[in-house]
């Protein structure tokens, strides 16, 4: 029941205990007419709660999303299809026919880039599946978009409409099918492990060396030094949690060094520790992806140093904003729900394609700061509007985070984590200083999307950054992927050596073959277990980077449950 969902949000917000809240649901069919049906609910609340909470829960409860849809009413469309498999965009809203709508670093028309992205996908025998649209304010488009058959292969999508929130959807699904990240962190399977190839056909492999050394083949001395500067780093650190086929050796796969063509080759275990998401684009064109992918890289790490260093952005002026109507207008109906909004310039002096849209929720006293990045000083504006309320009700606004003093919370890697996720970290209360650490920059990075790649690939060049790509084209559009070592990691480097995914290798064989281990065997997995030191309440799935069905005990319970 979603009712109860709505009062747990209210409840959690305002610190109000649950435990004595109990909430019942009675369908009351009309004899005469049993489509006429009253859905009554029942809430028993606690005497100690206050009157004014008392309303708000009841308003709570009014906010039901499953409410306001029935009493909307919901349209049924009833159509015949020849083969319903055959028809794998069945569920996929219909492409918007007719009409040229072209958006500013766009290659194509949106109706264009759907109608290929979909054809893509539906060629591939993939029926998506639309799960929940959002619109709270104007100009604001959020959608949540999956695979029916495998629902953990979802994407999300932003746009200032409905259409360009569909392509960025549909082109973060391409983006992560050809990068292989749907399946991050899991296990392969031993026909794949010892398959020809295990993720690309032109990835190598390479062995260490008899004291564990490094391969030669490996990684460049740029990276050495970033990533085993003090000769810690194994080659058994490398195996990929994927194949698991530590007699193969470490799997790597070639990235070409911008400045100068060189190939270079990663471990796949590298990229999956270390870079999740980050640094891959999908795009009509490959110059056109390569900017998506350029300006996300800009907008996490320009974010990281910005929250890291508790760095104070200036605010933008009034009559700058007032050239994008659009956005204000999204801006207002923030505004008028109860939600103050900052507009910050996140360029750093005009140095990177950055901006800043910051919400603060007077009711709970929390903060969430949205980044966004592009060229385009409007795009990149708003797409900070549009990344704040991807996914997002009213209600889910109640869960921010609180800003903090405490330097040391802003700065650890998990709180980068969290922003990385979904935005919502710890943010420093020195961000709200009235003293800005920069002046205001109305910058302007805009051009041919040519023009534009260059420019950003440029500022890497400026900083000093060596910039690695791998283009993928093999499912029909352009898709990249960028690395840029010391610079577009997500997750510690010491990860590599302390936290890596492959310690599944240590327990997977051992795990999947409970039923066949003798008391010894049990008793030497337990002891390897408790000396691990890992967090009692990692789940199985996480541990050995298995897929269970999330309805069984291994796949809902922690191990040592």
């Amino acid at each position: 029941m979603c009712a109860a969902y709505f009062v747990k949000v209210y409840c959690n917000a305002r610190d109000i205990p649950t435990e004595n809240i109990r909430l019942s649901q009675n369908n009351i069919v009309d004899p005469e007419n049993r489509y006429k049906q009253i859905f009554k609910i029942q809430v028993e609340l606690p005497e100690d709660i206050s009157p004014k909470d008392r309303e708000g829960i009841l308003r709570s409860i009014d906010r039901c999303t499953v409410k306001k849809v029935v009493q909307t009413g919901p349209e049924f469309q009833i159509e015949v299809v020849e083969n319903i498999d055959e028809d794998a965009q069945a569920l996929l809203m219909g492409a918007p026919e007719g009409g040229s709508t072209y958006i500013e670093g766009k290659d194509l028309p949106l109706e264009q880039t759907i109608a290929n992205m979909s054809a893509i996908l539906a060629d591939l025998g993939m029926k998506i599946e639309i799960a929940s649209w959002r619109n709270i304010v104007p100009h604001v488009w959020s959608l949540h978009i999956r695979d029916a058959a495998s629902p953990m292969c979802f994407t999300n999508g932003k746009g200032a409409t409905k259409e360009s929130a569909l392509c960025s959807a549909l082109g973060e699904f391409i983006e992560r099918l050809s990068c292989n990240f749907f399946y991050n962190d899991q296990f392969f399977g031993e026909e794949i492990a010892n398959s020809e190839f295990v993720h690309y056909p032109n990835e190598k492999w390479f062995k260490p060396g008899p004291n564990d050394e490094l391969p030669a083949e490996i990684l460049d001395e740029h990276c050495l030094a970033i990533y085993n500067p003090e000769g810690e780093l194994c080659g058994s650190n490398l195996i990929d949690t994927n194949s698991g086929n530590e007699a193969r050796g470490i799997v790597s796969l070639p990235f070409v060094r911008q400045s100068d063509g060189e190939t270079v080759y990663f471990p796949s275990n590298l990229i999956e520790n270390l870079f999740l998401s980050n640094g891959m684009s999908a795009g009509n064109t490959l110059v056109e992806a390569q900017v998506q992918c350029l300006s996300e890289i800009f907008e996490r790490a320009v974010k990281r140093e910005i929250l890291e260093q508790e760095l104070t952005l200036p605010d933008v002026p009034q009559e700058v904003l007032a050239k994008y109507p659009s956005i204000v207008e999204g801006i207002n109906a923030l505004e008028a729900q109860g939600f103050p909004v900052l507009v910050k310039d996140a360029s750093m002096g005009g140095q990177f394609p950055v901006m800043c849209v910051t919400l603060m929720n007077p009711r709970t006293g929390g903060v969430f700061a949205s980044f966004g990045a592009h060229p385009s000083f409007e795009v990149a504006l708003e797409r900070s509007l549009t990344e704040l309320l991807q996914g997002r009700s009213f209600e889910g606004l109640n869960d921010l985070p609180l800003p903090t003093f405490n330097s040391q919370t802003v700065a650890e890697p998990n709180n980068f984590v969290e922003h990385f996720i979904d935005s919502v970290g710890v943010v420093s209360w020195r961000f709200f200083s009235a003293k800005p650490d920069f002046e205001f920059s109305e910058w302007d990075f805009s051009g041919s999307n040519e023009e534009e790649a260059e420019t950003l690939f440029g500022i890497f060049e400026e900083l000093g950054a060596e910039v690695y790509m791998a283009i993928h084209e093999d499912l029909g559009a352009p898709v990249c992927r960028i690395l840029v070592p010391g610079y577009s990691e997500v997750y510690p480097i010491e990860d590599l050596i302390w936290d890596n995914t492959n310690k599944a290798l240590d327990y997977r064989e051992d795990i999947l073959n409970l039923h066949r281990l003798d008391d010894d065997q049990l008793t030497d997995l337990v002891e390897r277990l408790e000396e691990s030191q890992m967090d009692d309440h990692t789940d199985i799935i996480t541990l050995i980077g298995i897929e269970f069905d999330e309805n069984t005990e291994w796949g809902s319970s922690p191990f040592w449950s």
